[in-house]
């Protein structure tokens, strides 16, 4: 444990920010993993619903620096492409 107090503080603040970043983590992947299972029963409407929750989910993470901000912009991108492909 460290014995210096900035040190201190720093590592309730880690444990206070890691605690945060797993809820969005996890928020994010509930979203993605939801348009994944709508593309794989093959219905476009639920798709698309989830695809616009995700897309938030994704946007909001990838803002609060809970993953990278690209990630989040090719992840999106790429499940876009996926339900859009599902349309035609």
């Amino acid at each position: 444990m460290a014995n210096i107090p900035s040190a201190r503080k720093r590592a309730r603040q880690t444990i206070k920010r890691t605690e945060r970043n797993k809820t969005w983590r996890s928020r994010a992947r509930t979203s993605v993993r939801k348009v994944e299972e709508a593309l794989a029963s093959g219905d476009f409407e639920a798709a698309t619903m989830a695809l616009r929750n995700a897309e938030s989910e994704l946007a909001r993470a990838g803002q609060r620096q809970v993953i990278h901000r690209k990630t989040a912009s090719r992840k999106i991108s790429r499940l876009s492409a996926q339900v859009n492909a599902l349309k035609s």
